[in-house]
């Protein structure tokens, strides 16, 4: 099949907003599958959530991929989970897809989440469409949806249709363009019937086509130039400005209910129509031996292979490596060089996924999407045919925010547990192990509590251990927050040759937004230290910050300015400047009035107007701070930055204030300032649980 007739696309939205039933529905009409399975309510689950976990909660947490095939095109499909706490599975997902559907909730509209996919889909510039799902539902409003996207997102939205009916009475949609209506009939929605506008609604089109002419002008001149004199418009000239706006980055919108099997078909045939191939999608690489140097990588199959493996399942039988394929073809059976180890890896089989079902293939060429089988390979990996040829750009991975430790409740099961452990940490880049060095607990960390209840979970089932999971704990920081001066000696005299070093300078706090910030100047003259020694000197400040005097958190936020010093002929030396400023790191970090930084959440809070006084109240006792309350037909949206440390248990208190109808979702916004009463008590807390680990 021809490359300008493949499209690679991914749908993401917010939590509930009908992703995965409209993929569902996708494989159905392709005739992928033969029978609807739906993701909430008995049955098989949904094709796409395969793992027992996925149909048991109803959520997706892991990305699913599949192939389908609408009218002489062919569709790579990825369904992506919601939940922020799974969003690296977005993240990569959009990282090598070309074109993205973004499903927005007809009543919730525009949510944290839809902001946060939003903000991923411009990092990596992905064109897409957006879809208003659940047209059925009370309060459906698409008009206040778009309107929204404007507002929130920033996006240049417009209709591309206009609903006939809503809420119960939803039957279909007319087409802008055709200017006809779209009923749905059949026992599963099958038949797409076209039929006249109904009179009621011509006006209305009319006036929808008019505003969806306009946004489409500012993408071309000649539209803009036959609307000014009035001129007849052919469907052709809407067709082809629509494509470019979206490539330009315009997001035009589609609606229906992919649970009531309504509008999923005009959104597969716009899907093909205007977003982009892989031929349309400009990508560079890097050219390893020059840094600045970017390669254009072009879809043509003749060409040196390049790839990206963007995800790693772990099976039963070994390794499977999801891979784009950017440039050139791979062969079954063939090696090619991971960039980053250099390493030569043959390819024992290349396979074309259906969710968790996979198709054996000989070959794969440019623009594919495929699975390969045999090599060993870590997330974010570029292979190519020789070595040294070209790299690209890497994913972004954010910073994991909660911590719990781990134990096998049986000794004899810690190997299974660390096998589990070393593959979810190969597999997912924000799920994080360690050893805590003083308790020699094992710890891991992820992006919040359904995160690691996930993997948790998993170990028990997949690997059958019983462990036993400690406290949550939060990723404290410290930070100095007063400038203090430095004059630090080390001296060190007993037989033989001595030690001896002099530091001087100024130790001060410094704002940012990073997560790991240090800055360290020399600003010694004339000679007083010499240039040798000063690297060690600041990788003894360096080498401090892991652990930070307060609470032993790690440090952030602070600076050095190394202004004067002195040494010794001959016992001063690279060691006694590095102890020199490890000691000089102690003893005056606690000078400079050193605070507990915390990570504060952005929780979005969904729940029905009659529970918003108790939700609020309970917000404030946990410290939260209001940003907004919105009241949408009877249901009540509150936004609240809320530090980390009071959230643990959150989804159970919310359901029992709620009688249950109440959701949340939460994201890292900041670190910020623990007060000092708080400070004290958590001091007091990590002194006491590193006593009792140390007995």
């Amino acid at each position: 099949m021809s490359l300008a007739k493949t499209r690679n696309i991914g749908i993401s939205a917010h939590i509930d907003s009908g992703k995965t039933t409209l993929s569902e529905r996708i494989l159905f009409y392709t005739g992928r599958i033969h029978k609807i399975e739906e993701v909430k309510g008995g049955g098989d689950g949904a094709t796409m959530d395969h793992m027992e976990l996925e149909k048991e909660r109803g959520i997706t947490i892991t990305s699913a991929a599949t192939s389908v095939e609408w009218k002489d095109y062919k569709i790579n499909l990825i369904d992506t989970p919601g939940h922020v706490d799974f969003t690296v599975e977005v993240e990569r997902s959009l990282r090598v897809l070309d074109a993205a559907v973004l499903v927005l909730c007809s009543v919730g509209g525009v949510q944290s989440q839809s902001i946060t996919v939003d903000r991923q889909m411009k990092r990596y510039q992905i064109p897409r469409l957006a879809f208003i799902n659940k047209m059925d539902r009370t309060g459906a409003n698409p008009y206040r949806v778009v309107q929204q996207l404007r507002d929130k997102l920033n996006a240049d939205a417009f209709m591309m249709q206009i609903p006939i009916g809503a809420e119960d009475n939803f039957r279909g949609v007319v087409d802008l363009i055709e200017m006809v209506a779209y009923l749905h009939e059949g026992n599963e929605g099958e038949i797409v019937k076209t039929v006249p506008i109904p009179a009621d609604l011509q006006d209305e089109a009319e006036e929808k086509r008019g505003e969806m002419l306009e946004a489409l002008s500012m993408y071309s001149d000649e539209l803009m130039e036959k609307l000014l004199s009035e001129d007849e418009i052919t469907k052709e000239l809407i067709y082809k400005v629509t494509r470019d706006a979206v490539n330009a980055g315009a997001t035009p919108v589609y609606m229906g209910t992919a649970f009531k099997n309504k509008g999923v078909q005009p959104l597969l045939d716009a899907v093909t129509r205007y977003l982009p191939s892989p031929l349309d999608r400009e990508i560079k690489g890097r050219d390893p031996s020059d840094e600045e140097r970017r390669i254009e990588l072009l879809p043509d199959s003749t060409r040196p292979f390049v790839g990206m493996a963007f995800k790693i399942v772990e099976d039963p039988f070994g390794q499977l490596t999801f891979m784009r394929i950017y440039q050139g073809t791979i062969k079954k059976g063939d090696g090619y060089v991971n960039q980053r180890t250099g390493r030569t890896e043959r390819f024992s089989r290349i396979v074309r996924m259906h969710s968790e079902k996979r198709e054996e293939i000989d070959s794969a060429s440019a623009g594919d999407i495929v699975a390969v089988m045999g090599i060993d390979s870590a997330s974010g990996d570029t292979y190519a045919s020789e070595r040294d040829f070209c790299t690209l750009e890497s994913m972004f991975i954010p910073d994991a925010v909660i911590k719990v430790s781990v134990n096998p409740k049986n000794r004899s099961d810690s190997d299974k547990m660390g096998k589990a452990l070393q593959r979810f940490r190969k597999e997912d880049p924000t799920f994080r192990v360690f050893t805590d060095e003083e308790t020699k607990e094992i710890l891991i960390s992820g992006m919040g509590e359904l995160h690691l209840d996930v993997y948790v979970e998993r170990i028990r089932r997949e690997y059958g251990v019983d462990i036993e999971v400690g406290a949550p704990k939060v990723s404290y920081r410290e930070s100095p927050t007063k400038e203090v001066s430095f004059d630090y000696k080390h001296k060190k005299q007993s037989g033989g040759s001595g030690q001896f070093a002099h530091i001087k300078g100024k130790l001060m706090p410094i704002e940012s937004d990073s997560e790991d910030s240090f800055e360290f100047e020399d600003h010694v003259t004339g000679g007083r230290i010499p240039k040798q020694y000063i690297p060690a000197i600041e990788k003894g400040f360096r080498d401090s910050l892991g652990k930070g005097p307060v609470a032993e958190y790690p440090v952030v936020g602070t600076r050095i300015d190394l202004e004067d010093g002195s040494f010794h002929e001959v016992d001063s030396s690279e060691k006694a400047f590095y102890t020199a400023a490890q000691g000089c790191f102690r003893e005056y970090f606690k000078q400079a009035a050193p605070k507990l930084l915390e990570p504060i959440m952005n929780v979005e809070i969904e729940c029905p107007e009659v529970f918003q006084g108790p939700v609020v109240g309970d917000v404030i006792k946990r410290r939260g701070l209001m940003t907004s309350t919105d009241v949408i037909e009877g249901n009540c949206v509150i936004k609240a930055e809320v530090p980390l440390g009071e959230t643990f248990g959150y989804a159970t208190d919310l359901r029992s204030m709620t009688q249950g109808q109440g959701t949340f979702t939460m994201e890292l916004a900041t670190y910020r300032q623990v007060p000092s009463n708080i400070q004290e008590d958590i001091i007091e807390a990590k002194k006491k649980a590193d006593l009792v680990a140390s007995k």
